[in-house]
């Protein structure tokens, strides 16, 4: 003990130094909009490239378990394309060429961060701004829907995990197109609830609950999960839902960011509405 005091007494002025030039750039970076972007641009390279290393390290150790996940995927699509190569040959469609781009666009990028065990989850994406990757896009897996992109730098993103308390999701349940919010519980990594579902709509136990379409951010019919159970408060009007979600939130890896590339013309009509 009393060798910490001397060596406290001894280097005071220093140690005094150093915490006024930590409150000093704390408060830059807080009341001042430029420096604040900066640090956030630069300490998401940083991060991201931590978690890229430990990424890359965990995949040697994993290859063969994604192998196998590719192979089934590759599996899943070849049975689709056959599907719809018979249907055409059975039931031929003449259709119209069209030049109007696609209403979405998918990047590809890799998990490199995924925290699942906070209130307030978020996820790092090995690619960033010169991928054409922004802020408010989707991110979607094989298994379903995963979250929203929130801040970016030139070569990672991170953003909202669906298991964030902040995070609320236009959903229906695909039966009988009754749509509601989901959001996450905050109990369980594979479960959320559905809200406002009014207690006169029938469902059942294992249907399938899917992205709405009343989202700027992603395309309807994006799978979440299956309803797991179910009941009704007294004197209440709506279901309390719990989802299992379909996306495997300790095992992602790979996902798709969405782009909608007529969010723009929807926002600035809807603005429009504002106030009427």
């Amino acid at each position: 003990m009393r060798s910490l005091f001397r060596f406290l007494l001894r280097n005071y002025y220093l140690m005094m130094f150093l915490a006024l030039e930590f409150v000093s750039f704390v408060l830059i970076v807080s009341f001042n909009n430029y420096q604040r972007v900066a640090f956030f641009n630069s300490s998401n390279n940083i991060v991201g490239t931590v978690y890229e290393r430990f990424s890359n390290l965990d995949d040697y150790f994993s290859l063969s378990r994604t192998n196998a996940r590719l192979a089934a995927e590759n599996a899943s699509l070849r049975k689709q394309l056959h599907f719809r190569i018979m249907n055409q040959e059975k039931y031929p469609i003449n259709r119209p060429d069209t030049v109007e781009a696609p209403a979405y666009i998918f990047t590809s990028a890799k998990v490199i961060g995924n925290s699942t065990n906070k209130q307030f989850n978020y996820i790092t994406l090995n690619k960033g701004s010169r991928h054409g990757i922004k802020p408010d896009m989707g991110i979607i897996s094989n298994e379903g829907i995963v979250g929203i992109i929130t801040n970016v730098s030139p070569n990672y993103s991170t953003g909202l995990s669906l298991l964030n308390k902040r995070l609320s999701i236009p959903a229906k349940i695909k039966k009988n197109n009754y749509c509601g919010a989901l959001v996450w519980d905050g109990e369980h990594y594979n479960t959320a609830n559905l809200n406002e579902i009014p207690f006169h709509i029938i469902f059942n136990v294992g249907d399938t609950v899917e992205t709405s379409g009343y989202s700027n951010i992603f395309p309807e019919g994006i799978m979440i999960g299956t309803i797991k159970n179910f009941n009704v408060e007294g004197g209440t009007n709506f279901y309390n839902i719990k989802v299992e979600l379909s996306t495997n939130f300790k095992t992602l890896k790979y996902i798709e960011v969405v782009q909608n590339t007529k969010s723009a013309e929807r926002t600035k009509l809807e603005s429009n509405n504002v106030g009427e």
